[in-house]
């Protein structure tokens, strides 16, 4: 544009601009992705990065499949992950654990550990269960409880809780005891709500007994951690 063009028809040059900039950032995530080296995140999993960081695998497992009260990481969104670690470092998500963690990895290994645990297969079947009256777990996950405005865990995480997209995890591997102290961080607002501030709303119409039901379905279920 010349100067004459942007004098006379500013908001029409505002206004291709603004077209143009969702592509902007589009390039500008794909150019992070390309950057980001598996191999090398798969290096900082399993050996950490001593003396600050312990290895992913001691808690998460060898291939981030998760244990007792560590959650699985295996094929989990690259955008949760990397929101998760981001909230971890910046003291948004409450952690002991792994508050240190996020802090001492600098975000290239952090990008580098984010995509090794996102290119691994889940190992969650993504298959709906049958809506039983008589089965608590299994109508919250499918059906919800919509006299209370809880939506159908499914709705979000997908069918057998093998998660959507980028932003809404895997859930069906998790323990009841990492369900509830969740459930929890949300209640007390230790956690962020995460994608349109969801869960945080959700948790509060969430009781013990709703979370246990959910963790026993899917622990029934093929291929699932057990509480």
């Amino acid at each position: 544009y010349s100067h004459n063009t942007m004098r006379h028809h500013p908001t029409r040059h505002m206004r291709r601009l603004g077209a143009a900039w969702p592509l902007a950032l589009l390039l500008c995530a794909a150019a992070q992705a390309q950057t980001a080296n598996p191999q090398q995140g798969e290096r900082i999993a399993n050996n950490g990065l001593p003396p600050t960081v312990a290895s992913c695998a001691s808690c998460h497992g060898a291939q981030g499949q998760g244990m007792a009260v560590f959650p699985p990481l295996a094929g989990q969104g690259a955008a949760y992950l990397r929101s998760q670690l981001e909230a971890f470092a910046d003291g948004s998500r409450s952690n002991p654990i792994m508050a240190p963690i996020a802090q001492a990895l600098k975000a290239q290994e952090r990008a580098d550990v984010v995509a090794y645990f996102a290119s691994l297969p889940t190992g969650i079947a993504a298959t709906a269960g049958k809506a039983d009256a008589k089965d608590k777990g299994v109508w919250l996950l499918e059906l919800g409880r919509q006299q209370d405005g809880v939506p159908a865990c499914a709705s979000c995480h997908g069918p057998g809780g093998a998660g959507v997209g980028e932003h809404f995890p895997a859930i069906a591997k998790l323990s009841a005891s990492y369900m509830q102290a969740q459930i929890d961080a949300w209640k007390q607002g230790s956690r962020p709500p995460g994608p349109q501030g969801l869960m945080e709303g959700i948790a509060k119409k969430l009781s013990a007994d709703d979370v246990s039901a959910i963790a026993q379905y899917y622990a029934g279920t093929s291929g699932t951690a057990k509480p």
